[in-house]
């Protein structure tokens, strides 16, 4: 099986900055697209960001130019580093993973616990 396990979540002022990392760990043979989600009180949980094996990147229009996700393929760990934050990020910030556990096995997706980002004065 696969694991995912968040760091790096809290409480921060307006205008801060927090980095998010996931790790995956297990059985895997192949890491597709990672990515955050999150998900607010009363809402459905939506994309942030996801980056491909490749590197290449999107986000939601909310968080452009504020948020920037990467990630280390030797570690198999995803980062969000998120700046100039604001009060409607305020969330559980989740991670996923889009894992091949063997050679020609379907890609299955993989979520973290969450973890809870509070942006408040």
């Amino acid at each position: 099986q696969v694991q995912l396990v968040e760091s790096g979540g809290g409480l921060v002022q307006p205008g801060g900055s927090l980095r998010l990392s996931c790790a995956a760990s297990g059985s895997i043979h192949t890491i597709n697209a990672m990515g955050w989600y999150r998900q607010a009180p009363g809402k459905q949980r939506q994309l942030v960001a996801g980056i491909s094996s490749g590197g290449t990147t999107h986000y939601a229009d909310s968080v452009k130019g504020r948020f920037t996700i990467s990630r280390d393929n030797a570690k198999n760990t995803v980062y969000l580093q998120m700046n100039s934050l604001k009060a409607e990020d305020t969330a559980v910030y989740y991670c996923n993973a889009v894992v091949q556990l063997r050679v020609g096995a379907r890609a299955l997706d993989y979520w973290g616990q969450g973890t809870q980002v509070t942006v408040s004065s």
